[in-house]
């Protein structure tokens, strides 16, 4: 039996990784759960799995977590420093799910401790690629991808070296707006942007997906994980996301990931590396699926995939900058503040404005983080 914590356990990650463990009892005790706000969600779950602690992160709701966990015997706490001592207790497995940059303490607070780290959280290794990497090496831990995309790489390159690697590429669906006019684009909604034709999400990821950061994000992401260069990573538009990343060697062969649209599908071969485990997925049938189709990003439309990749090649505090002019950017068109087609063009503002030096730790990714949200905000007019 393996311990396992699941920072964001109530989130659409959170969720599919406690229904694998929930149908693999012998094979797992819960450490720890962790929820931003939602109390009456994570206390069921904690009781269910008899988890050792909850956190919440939203320190006001303290008193009600503990009112609903009272005679359990499951330690409760709040805040964002509970959300660091308890990824800093150690375990087996801890699945990072925590959306945002909100996620980076925690994550690396788990890191320190090694073990796995089964990474959903792509805005921390954005933020703080270097650093992070460092700490990985530094620790010992061992840093497992679980977004769809960075695990089906992770499979295609077992048993190969990155030297015969020549393309790695991650396929995208495109979002709801893959075939909007750009015209149209100006008039999307918040609903629209958040229903995601193939993916179940929360709101800010399916918003990534509509305006294609999320696929940007990912390619900082793939350039930390696999060192292969970033003249060797490319984005192609799979609007049927039955093909969920390719690596190309050398002598010309491909190794594709295929498999459904479901996250336990890329949890469960995390949570089993370097073993396979049972899910309750249904298996892929290409014949009923017909087709699969492909084709180039439009960056015009959707200028996030050529943000991204030039705050990757500019390096240092740069893609922290990105991720957290994009992350209030998101939030204020969620908010009826900004319209859809603003979310890329406000990015591309702060970025051309603030231009910080390298960070060199975790305090110096987060004061980074802090100024970029602080200029993003007045451009909103969130301030």
């Amino acid at each position: 039996m393996r311990t396992i914590s699941i920072l964001g356990a109530t989130g659409s990650i959170g969720a599919s990784t406690l229904d694998l463990v929930r149908r693999n009892p012998a094979d797992w005790r819960v450490a720890a759960l962790t929820a931003n706000g939602n109390v009456t969600e994570l206390a069921r779950l904690a009781i269910e799995f008899s988890a050792e602690l909850a956190v919440v992160a939203d320190e006001a709701r303290l008193p009600d977590l503990r009112e609903a966990l009272a005679g359990t015997g499951i330690e409760a706490s709040g805040g964002a420093a509970a959300l660091v001592e308890a990824a800093a207790r150690g375990a087996d497995v801890t699945v990072a799910a925590i959306v945002g940059c909100a996620g980076l303490a925690p994550t690396m607070a788990a890191i320190e401790q090694g073990g796995v780290i089964a990474l959903a959280n792509k805005e921390a290794l954005v933020s703080a690629g270097e650093v992070m990497t460092a700490a990985v090496e530094r620790h010992g831990a061992t840093l497992l991808p679980i977004d769809s995309e960075h695990n089906a790489i992770f499979q295609c390159l077992q048993g190969n070296s990155l030297d015969h690697v020549r393309w790695i590429t991650l396929t995208a669906s495109g979002g709801p707006f893959r075939d909007w006019t750009l015209d149209r684009l100006t008039l999307a909604t918040p609903a629209q942007a958040i229903k995601h034709p193939n993916w179940d999400m929360g709101a800010k990821i399916s918003v990534d997906s509509a305006t294609m950061f999320n696929k940007g994000l990912e390619l900082i992401e793939a350039h930390y994980l696999f060192p292969v260069g970033l003249d060797k990573l490319r984005i192609i538009v799979h609007p049927q996301s039955v093909v969920h990343s390719m690596v190309e060697y050398r002598d010309g062969s491909t190794l594709a990931q295929f498999g459904p649209s479901d996250m336990r599908v890329p949890i469960a071969s995390a949570l089993a590396w370097p073993e396979r485990m049972n899910t309750p997925c249904a298996p892929l049938d290409l014949a009923e699926i017909g087709e699969l189709t492909f084709r180039k990003p439009d960056e015009v439309r959707f200028p996030a995939t050529r943000l991204a990749r030039e705050a990757a090649e500019a390096g240092g505090g740069i893609p922290a900058v990105l991720n957290a002019a994009n992350e209030v950017a998101v939030a204020a068109f969620l908010g009826g503040q900004i319209p859809f087609t603003r979310i890329a063009a406000q990015v591309e503002d702060v970025l051309g404005a603030y231009a910080p030096p390298a960070p060199a730790s975790l305090s110096d990714v987060l004061a980074v983080d802090g100024e970029a949200r602080a200029r993003a905000s007045m451009l909103a007019g969130t301030a």
